[in-house]
């Protein structure tokens, strides 16, 4: 479908890549990883025809061609969302065209003229590639596109001008999937969707028929749609035929070797050094010399990539509060006449980690912002004992002060007894050298969350409220953001739009709708799961929350009432009884062989550490039977530290 020749890019004499030779199979979906500033947006360029390389060519197969999704920056007005949409559709609108005017054509004609059998002839090719096209069926995929992508069917006919920036860009995914190109190219194609719209997009893309090229922060959405994976670093591309999560674990492995291979390659480079300067002058070994110096030349030195830049950063210890840190009872907020919350009861505990979940424009940054003090029309809002609350809005990027330097802003905000630590605060946060003393205005969309983010930390709180906190940061980022909330001994309400973040923090799901909230006790594949169980339409608010049992009635009626519980007898409670006995039994034994396997672990973690400390002695691999041996036995112990951790991980679930 598509090849790269010995591509390279500079740009003022600098490397970006260099001479890259790659491809790509028709149906393949691959997922562009790297760095910021690696050069991933700039290829997906090349790729669409939108820059020039340097040197190096791209050969597409015959016919086919590519169209690209940038990060943000399209606006359309003038026409409504629906006709904006259908323009994608150029050529089955030029067929439509023309057979309308055939059509007038041979109602016109006589039929025993001879030009009329040509005419009919045309009208029925066109007719076929119109079909084949999916011409007939196109209002139904425009409908079915905008309606995945979030557009309710009243928005069809409101100017796009109307609409704000992250919708926009949904107008501009909508157009580029309708157009249908045989390499799709999508850089960070799910900034601006809610959790719904890219669940629709993941299943779209997976059964895409051409070939998919995306560049994405939202690791859930790389791991369900993309079966390869291409890292750009160091100049080159490197593929892992995997998923994200199964790359995160052969790349670090691939390092760990490369690592590896380049200290024995240090090392004999080193000695062979020694050995030319040695006897660089003695007449006797002159050809030994430069048999050496020759054989040094051929040496193609390894070159590791370079090491990843992380965040590093606790959440100050949290105050002990009560038990129940914020209450709202039969609260209500509205808008003039739309009300959002509509009576609703919440309670959110120490120590629980809430995730916000709905569609947008269901009301989570309005329940936040009530939760963070805001405004509300009728009921209680009750915040606990000794609460001290951090709140971190949607667009908290966007309320710090452009005309302040990046210090200076944390500067502004910080304690006396902060001020000393505050460049430590920005270096933990990627801020080094002379990046303290940036503009806000000048900072990218990553950098002003992670100043944002920054600011938490100058204060201890309990009760941390976080609008959307993962928006702009890359996957690192957000990795480190997630141990710091995980390891926070405080208490966390939060609305993400990244699924694999919702899963591995939440401990419990709230899901805002039609001005109510439903409560889920897990994560948000728990929350998945009870959803799943809803029987016909999904979303039904009523079926989640209670069984009903219906019967049918005379004159067509139904008995919603409750069906009744069985009798608690004597036998019930003795069987209750011993199934309890059997579970603690059980929980006993797990614990038992828990601290079996924790022992083990222990034990392995100690042999594998001293043989490394062995392997890494000078000579160890001068001997290559112990070599060797030492190589399998490594290998061994890995695989069985993970066995090890795969049975902890089983009996700690």
């Amino acid at each position: 479908m598509l090849q790269l020749l010995n591509l390279s890019k500079d740009f003022a004499g600098n490397p970006l890549f260099t001479t890259i030779s790659w491809h790509l199979k028709k149906g393949e979906r691959v997922a562009l990883v790297g760095e910021n500033g690696a050069g991933k947006s700039t290829l997906m360029k090349i790729i669409a025809g939108l820059t020039e390389p340097s040197s190096g060519e791209i050969q597409f197969a015959r016919g086919a061609k590519a169209s690209y999704l940038p990060q943000d920056g399209i606006v359309t007005a003038g026409q409504s969302l629906f006709h904006e949409a259908r323009g994608a559709l150029a050529e089955l609108l030029a067929m439509e065209e023309e057979l309308h005017r055939i059509g007038l054509e041979l109602e016109r004609l006589p039929h025993d003229l001879p030009e009329h059998d040509q005419i009919l002839s045309r009208y029925g090719e066109v007719q076929e590639q119109f079909r084949h096209g999916g011409g007939y069926t196109m209002e139904a995929e425009i409908g079915t596109v905008l309606k995945g992508l979030g557009f309710a069917q009243s928005d069809w006919h409101r100017d796009c001008g109307e609409f704000s920036g992250g919708w926009q860009m949904r107008i501009a995914l909508a157009r580029l999937l309708l157009l249908n190109p045989d390499v799709l190219l999508l850089d960070e194609p799910t900034n601006h969707l809610d959790i719904e719209a890219r669940n629709w997009l993941e299943e779209y893309l997976c059964a895409y028929p051409g070939s998919v090229i995306l560049v994405s922060h939202d690791r859930f959405f790389m791991d369900s749609v993309c079966s390869r994976i291409a890292e750009v670093w160091n100049h080159t591309i490197a593929d892992y035929h995997c998923t994200y999560s199964k790359y995160l674990v052969q790349r670090e492995e691939r390092v760990a070797a490369l690592r590896d291979a380049k200290r024995r390659q240090d090392e004999e480079v080193e000695k062979t050094e020694d050995f030319i300067r040695r006897f660089r002058y003695q007449a006797n070994k002159a050809s030994l010399v430069q048999s050496r110096i020759k054989q040094l030349e051929k040496v193609e030195r390894i070159v590791l990539p370079p090491e990843r830049k992380r965040i590093r950063f606790q959440f100050p210890e949290a105050p002990k509060s009560g038990k129940n840190v914020v209450e709202l009872k039969g609260l209500t907020r509205s808008f003039g006449d739309h009300t959002v919350l509509d009576r609703i009861d919440l309670t959110i505990e120490k120590g629980e980690r809430v995730a916000l979940v709905g569609h947008n424009g269901a009301g989570k940054s309005t329940l936040m912002a009530v939760l963070a003090g805001g405004d509300y029309q009728g009921g209680e809002r009750i915040i606990g004992h000794n609460v001290t609350m951090d709140y971190f809005a949607q667009d908290q990027a966007n309320v710090l002060d452009q005309g302040r330097s990046a210090y200076d802003e944390l500067y502004a905000d910080a304690p006396y007894d902060m001020v000393p630590r505050l460049r430590d605060i920005l270096g933990a946060f990627l801020f080094s050298g002379d990046d303290i003393h940036k503009k806000v205005s000048v900072l990218s969309g990553g950098e002003r969350n992670r100043l944002a983010l920054a600011k938490m930390l100058l204060r201890p709180s309990n009760l941390l409220l976080m609008d959307e906190p993962t928006n702009h940061l890359d996957l690192n980022s957000k990795e480190v953001l997630l141990d710091a909330l995980k390891s926070f001994d405080g208490t966390v309400v939060f609305v993400s739009h990244d699924r694999y973040f919702v899963n591995a923090l939440a401990t419990r799901v709230v899901e805002v709708d039609s001005g109510g909230v439903e409560n889920y006790f897990g994560d948000y594949e728990y929350y998945l799961e009870k959803k799943g169980e809803v029987p016909g339409a999904a979303g039904s608010k009523s079926a989640l929350a209670t069984s009903v049992s219906v019967s049918p009635l005379a004159a067509g009626t139904a008995d919603t009432s409750p069906a009744p519980l069985p009798p608690h007898t004597k036998e019930v409670r003795l069987k209750d009884r011993e199934e309890e006995k059997r579970r603690k039994r059980d929980d006993q034994a797990r614990q038992k062989r828990m601290g079996e396997v924790e022992s083990l672990i222990a034990g392995v973690e100690k042999e594998l550490a001293q043989l490394e400390i062995a392997m890494n002695t000078p000579g160890f691999f001068d001997d290559p039977e112990q070599g060797l041996q030492g190589g399998e036995r490594h290998s061994a112990l890995n695989e069985r530290l993970e066995e090890l951790y795969e049975e902890w991980e089983r009996l700690s679930g």
